[in-house]
């Protein structure tokens, strides 16, 4: 059957990423997205390479050209460590793209699994979604930290704006060397990580959890206790009890109490390194780090949609050598979605909109038909499954969208 292209007004930031997603992204375009629309995007390459070349500016200028355009979509990229240098042979062992983007943009991280029929949560009483704001700006992803020898004084110093210095002392390391690390966040930054999360409940109509460990942290994180319930009690709490629903904090290790004895349905705030791994772990417990969107909402508008999820090394050294492989793309191919979506509504496009939203049917309508990848493959309850390769898993969702155009 014909089909005419759905033109795009405003361009799309794209981030391409590395390793078995940046193969998958690639499918995605040429098999889903291509043959529909007439993509006008701004392309950036993320890739660990081209970011080494380009000393990590690459990705500084993807961040920019997201608040530039206000909707950008990203591949997973490699945050390297030790080996990653040896193995790509780079200059210097490059910050977390990520958190360079977020710091960027000042947003907040929203994380929602993607509930589908068959795969039942690992923990019984979880019957709704439950979606994680992740703090994305600072803390550990903006650190400072050293390995100090023995003998070695550690203190932190802050010099005030008229020259005058502090200093709080952190450590004597007199039995031996060890690692030291700093770290900061700043009000407006916290500021408007509560209002995110507020407007966001709002929208959404679910409670909000914020937790941090503010009885061992009494300055760092009991300020962004603070913050919250400030802002909340001067400019949210009347809203809240209109639309009947709760604002409520607890400390980080109660909360996780809570959130594993609850049945979902809301929205669980947490702080930058918090959200990295509870939103892993409520993902898994959903099913699959690969059923997980992810949203960055900063302050001024802008979106960056990605998926939650790494770069599947594993399954790409086996791409490499020409291996069969069956990697779930449902939270890439869901922030291609996400991301197009949102450039519909800002443009006033309604077809692209609707292409969208046909595209994540055809999606849950392929896993539901029983077709899907190995992860989904092993947890499933349907009862006639068909586990299919990366490519043929695409392929299936292609014939369900043509059906519904």
């Amino acid at each position: 059957m014909a089909f005419e292209k759905i033109q795009m007004k405003t361009p799309l930031v794209e981030m391409d990423g590395d390793e078995m997603t940046r193969v998958i992204w690639k499918m995605i375009k040429d098999l889903l997205l291509e043959p529909y629309i007439d993509l006008n995007l701004e392309y950036y390459d993320l890739g660990l390479p081209h970011r080494d070349e380009t000393n990590d500016q690459v990705t500084v200028d993807s961040a920019n050209a997201a608040k530039k355009y206000g909707v950008a979509v990203k591949c997973a990229t490699i945050t390297p460590n030790a080996a990653r240098v040896k193995e790509y042979n780079l200059k210097e062992m490059w910050k977390s793209p990520n958190g360079t983007i977020r710091a960027i943009l000042d947003g907040t991280v929203f994380r929602a699994p993607i509930v589908v029929k068959g795969i039942t949560p690992y923990i019984p009483s979880w019957k709704k979604p439950i979606t994680i704001a992740r703090h994305a700006y600072g803390d550990v992803y903006k650190n400072a930290e050293a390995i100090v020898p023995a003998g070695a004084k550690a203190e932190l110093l802050v010099t005030l704006a008229d020259g005058t210095q502090q200093k709080y002392p952190v450590h004597q390391f007199d039995n031996g060397p060890g690692v030291l690390q700093g770290q900061y966040n700043v009000d407006q930054s916290i500021e408007s990580f509560a209002r995110s999360c507020f407007n966001f409940a709002l929208d959404t109509k679910q409670d909000l959890w914020f937790s941090t460990k503010d009885t061992i942290s009494k300055q760092y994180d009991h300020r962004f206790k603070d913050i919250f319930q400030e802002i909340y009690n001067q400019e949210y709490a009347e809203k809240f009890a209109a639309a009947g629903i709760e604002y409520f904090y607890t400390l980080i290790d109660d909360a996780v109490a809570r959130v594993v004895r609850s049945e979902g349905g809301f929205i669980w705030a947490c702080k930058n390194y918090d959200g990295d791994v509870m939103s892993d772990m409520v993902a898994t417990a959903f099913g699959s780090l690969g059923m997980m969107t992810s949203v960055l909402v900063a302050p001024d508008g802008a979106y960056e949609y990605e998926a939650a999820h790494g770069t599947v090394t594993r399954h790409y050294y086996k791409h490499q050598k020409g291996e069969p492989t069956s990697t779930n793309s449902v939270a890439t191919l869901f922030a291609w979605t996400g991301a197009l979506r949102k450039r519909g509504q800002l443009d006033g496009n309604a077809p692209l909109q609707d292409f969208a939203d046909k595209l994540e049917q055809a999606t849950i309508r392929t896993i539901e038909s029983g077709v899907m990848t190995g992860d989904l493959a092993s947890m499933s309850t349907l009862p006639e499954i068909r586990k299919v390769g990366t490519q043929e898993f695409l392929l299936a969702i292609k014939e369900n969208l043509d059906a519904s155009l």
